[in-house]
């Protein structure tokens, strides 16, 4: 997947840069690449809309004062982040 190491590292920010905005971006781009099945970036497309959908649910004033929708993007970002890291790890077999 990674050609370099800051191909690596790109990638990795891409979650992180756009606020989990494009998660799902680096797996769509495994999958195209046939490094991982479609299902696992299906996954994340379906999780990434779901984590936006139920932020927008909780709190969608923004001045509600709810921590649940950040602690949802924080924890997709760190998510999205740390499977990206993981895509060319030869040790994980799950979606491969």
């Amino acid at each position: 997947m990674f050609n370099t190491t800051l191909a690596k590292v790109i990638w990795i920010l891409v979650p992180i840069i756009t606020i989990g905005l494009a998660a799902a971006v680096p797996f769509v781009v495994a999958a195209v690449k046939s490094v991982i099945k479609p299902w696992l970036a299906a996954a994340y497309v379906i999780t990434e809309i779901a984590v936006f959908s139920v932020a927008i649910a909780i709190s969608p004033n923004p001045d509600d004062g709810s921590p649940v929708p950040g602690f949802l993007m924080v924890l997709l970002i760190t998510m999205a982040a740390t499977h990206t890291a993981l895509l060319d790890n030869d040790k994980i077999s799950v979606g491969k």
